[in-house]
């Protein structure tokens, strides 16, 4: 991961931090249910606005991943509570998955929290992302049950957290 840069995107680079979280919430189906999260998805602009967005730039600057980060009450906040950090709409190209882009972004996030001196990241997940599952899973989070939830009935989305 040498070869690959975490930090807030640039202006310039919000179109193409948008179309890589599509694109990779798309490939892998996750856009199927039609419930318009795609314009949020693509919408980077809005979310470094009201959140804390960070991008993984290879040495080209090509944009390889995204994640936003949040803050408890929030406009993008969904399960987090004071005293923890919550990321959301972790994505990752799909020409760039296996080199590890989606783990350095989580780490970077668990940095960000031990920066701002806050003790718990917690996220939320779609129930069938099973990769993401096993990456969080390695990393240490532990599954969050009572805080499972359903933005429409037909999409369940799970919780998880971990102490940093």
């Amino acid at each position: 991961m040498g070869d690959v840069e975490i930090r807030p995107p640039r202006p310039e680079e919000y179109a193409a931090a948008g179309e890589v979280t599509v694109q990779a919430y798309d490939v892998d189906g996750h856009l199927a249910d039609d419930v318009g999260y795609d314009a949020m998805l693509r919408d980077v602009a809005s979310r470094a606005e009201l959140a804390e967005v960070l991008v993984a730039v290879d040495s080209a600057g090509e944009v390889l991943g995204t994640v936003t980060v949040v803050r408890p009450g929030s406009p993008y906040a969904e399960i987090s509570r004071p005293g923890e950090l919550e990321f959301r709409m972790l994505a990752v190209a799909p020409s760039a998955r296996g080199r590890g882009v989606g783990e350095a972004l989580t780490r970077a996030v668990l940095e960000r929290a031990r920066a701002l001196g806050i003790r718990r990241v917690v996220l939320s997940s779609l129930d069938r992302m099973h990769s993401a599952h096993r990456l969080y899973e390695r990393l240490g989070f532990a599954r969050l049950t009572e805080r499972d939830w359903q933005p429409f009935p037909h999409i369940s989305l799970i919780a998880y957290q971990i102490d940093v």
